[in-house]
């Protein structure tokens, strides 16, 4: 089985919805994985969220092109927990989720802490902001 069928067969046996390139880093060279990740990305097998970040991907029943598996305000904070980078709820949502106001807040918002970030993940149009304590 070449590089790309084992990287596929990876994917499908995983609970987890993000994947980063070190976790295929067993497969082969990083040129091997470079190659494999293009073509599952061709295939619709997988969504690029960001540099060396990806998702699964389902097909779209309103245009048939692949998109998440999960929306990204769920897999952002998983992929930066494979990143190693600990991140919380933005403070509106917050106060959303506290009651203290009942204006819905507009945009994926993380809080990073004292950390800076710069990573950008997105996909579309819509993309992840960040904000320091």
């Amino acid at each position: 089985m070449d590089v790309s069928g084992r990287i596929r067969r990876s994917i499908a046996n995983r609970d987890d919805s993000v994947f980063v390139r070190t976790d295929f880093a067993e497969f082969g060279s990083p040129a091997q994985v470079s190659r494999a990740l293009k073509l599952l990305l061709g295939a619709g097998v997988i969504v690029r969220l960001g540099l060396g970040v990806y998702a699964k991907a389902k097909r779209s029943a309103l245009t048939g092109r692949p998109i998440p598996v999960q929306p990204l305000e769920v897999l952002a904070p998983e992929a930066f927990r494979k990143l190693g980078i600990e991140v919380q709820p933005g403070r509106l949502a917050l106060a959303y989720n506290a009651g203290e106001t009942t204006q819905v807040p507009a945009g994926i918002v993380l809080n990073t802490g004292r950390r800076r970030v710069v990573r950008k993940l997105s996909f579309n149009d819509r993309s992840v902001r960040y904000e320091r304590t």
